[in-house]
C-alpha cells in the first residue's frame, strides 16, 4: 500500500479528540433540537406527519462535520454515533429512548459511504450535500420500518423527500459552511480541512 494512502487512514490524537469533542458538541444540539421538535413537532402542527422531516436535517449533521473536518475513515461514523449516545445518555435522554442510537449509526454510516466513495479524498460541498442526502435517505427507511411502518406509500415519498430536502440544505450545506466558517476563524488549522 502506497506510504501516503497508509498515512491518511491513520488517526492522530489530534483526530481522535476532534471526533469525540465534535460527538459531545453536537449530542447537546442533538438533545437541545430534540426538546424543540417535541414542543413544536411540526407534523402535528400542521396536521400531516411527514411535513415533521423537514425539521430532520439537524440531526443528520455530525457525520457531515465530522467527516468534513477530520478526513479519516470511520469519522463520519463515529462524530454521528457518538452524539446519537451523548443525546441519548449523558443530558438525561430523549423521547426516542434507544432507537436514537440506531439512528446515529444508521446517519453515519449514510455520511460515511459517501466518503469512501470518493475514497476519502474529495472534502468540497458536493460530497456534503450527498452525505446530507444519503444519510437521510437510509434514516428515511429505518422510520418507516421503526415508527411509520402503517403509512402508504404517498405518505413515505413525501417524508422522503422532505428529508431529503433537509438533509441537503441544513446537514449538508449548512455543515459545509459551518466548517469553512471554523477553517477562517483558523479552529482547524491542525487539519486540512483548515488549509484553502
Amino acid at each position: 500500500m502506497n506510504s501516503a494512502v497508509l498515512a491518511s487512514t491513520r488517526y492522530r490524537t489530534i483526530d481522535l479528540v476532534t471526533v469525540a469533542m465534535l460527538g459531545v458538541a453536537f449530542g447537546v444540539i442533538f438533545w437541545g433540537w430534540g426538546k424543540f421538535y417535541d414542543l413544536v413537532d411540526l407534523g402535528a402542527t400542521v396536521g400531516f406527519k411527514p411535513a415533521a422531516a423537514l425539521l430532520g436535517g439537524t440531526w443528520l449533521m455530525a457525520g457531515v462535520v465530522g467527516g468534513l473536518i477530520v478526513r479519516r475513515p470511520g469519522a463520519a461514523f463515529a462524530t454521528e454515533f457518538v452524539a446519537a449516545l451523548i443525546s441519548m445518555v449523558v443530558l438525561g435522554g430523549t423521547s426516542w429512548g434507544t432507537t436514537v442510537l440506531v439512528s446515529g449509526a444508521v446517519q453515519g454510516i449514510g455520511a460515511e459511504l459517501i466518503f469512501a466513495l470518493f475514497l476519502y479524498r474529495r472534502f468540497d460541498l458536493l460530497t456534503a450535500v450527498l452525505g446530507g442526502a444519503l444519510s437521510a435517505v437510509l434514516e428515511a427507511f429505518y422510520e418507516w420500518k421503526t415508527f411509520f411502518e402503517y403509512w402508504d406509500l404517498t405518505w413515505r415519498l413525501v417524508h422522503l423527500s422532505f428529508l431529503v430536502t433537509s438533509g441537503v440544505l441544513i446537514a449538508g450545506v449548512g455543515g459545509w459552511l459551518l466548517v469553512r466558517a471554523l477553517a477562517r476563524a483558523g479552529a482547524l488549522d491542525a487539519f486540512g480541512s483548515g488549509r484553502p
